[in-house]
């Protein structure tokens, strides 16, 4: 259980100090998560909206299948970049981070991705489904930084998903192309006002939030007693 513990904590504050370094010149930093979608329709055509009403909508609906949004969020510079796709596989994987970095992140030297420990998200998935120079490039480039398990919360690409979630997908989509064109519009629209994440969350206020979990991996973490005095 303590060697569970501990690597809980070790990635926790990795992604943490990672979150609270300065920006440097040649490097970005990314936040990358992927969000399953039903494509639901309507079944019966839905009542438009008429002076003094609100639109109707049955509560039937028919389904399409899923899709996924893969989206990769800079948290230096309040852009993100998002991608449908019917499925999340390795190839989806590797082919939207080289996407995001050859298109975006060209002249950068090193990309420090955050992500979750998802089997998908590895540098094999970059030699299984592109060519060697390219899997070769993307791995000197990028450096990766994994959430500990259960702990996806200290993504930011999971704050931009609850926006997605409440901005765009709280409505019936029953298509793959107008999934696509709604969270394009999304995305536009955040990445014009360069949306930034507050992230107030430290290691220090991790120590102090967790430390029964600090005590767990080792007992030496647990508190002195106060001196007692007269």
């Amino acid at each position: 259980m303590s060697q569970l513990d501990g690597e809980y904590l070790a990635k926790l504050e990795d992604v943490l100090e990672l979150y609270a370094q300065p920006a440097h010149p040649g490097r970005a930093r990314l936040c990358f998560d992927e969000r399953p979608c039903q494509l639901l329709g309507d079944k019966l055509a839905a009542l438009p909206a008429r002076p003094g009403q609100v639109a109707k909508q049955d509560h039937e609906y028919v389904r399409h299948g899923t899709a996924v949004v893969l989206l990769a969020y800079d948290l230096d510079t309040g852009q993100r970049y998002a991608q449908v796709r019917a499925r999340r596989t390795k190839a989806d994987y590797a082919d939207f981070v080289h996407h995001v970095l050859t298109t975006h992140y060209a002249d950068v030297p090193r990309v420090d991705l955050v992500q979750d420990n998802l089997n998908t998200h590895a540098y094999g998935s970059f030699y299984a489904h592109l060519p060697a120079a390219q899997a070769r490039a993307l791995s000197r480039q990028v450096g990766f930084h994994f959430t500990p398990k259960h702990g996806s919360w200290l993504n930011m690409a999971e704050l931009e998903f609850s926006a997605l979630a409440r901005q765009c997908l709280d409505r019936r989509i029953a298509s793959l192309y107008e999934l696509t064109q709604q969270v394009q519009a999304w995305a536009t629209e955040r990445n014009r006002r360069a949306v930034k994440v507050n992230w107030s969350f430290t290691v220090a206020k991790a120590e102090d939030k967790l430390q029964h979990w600090y005590e767990k991996v080792n007992p030496v973490n647990k508190p002195e007693p106060p001196l007692q005095t007269g």
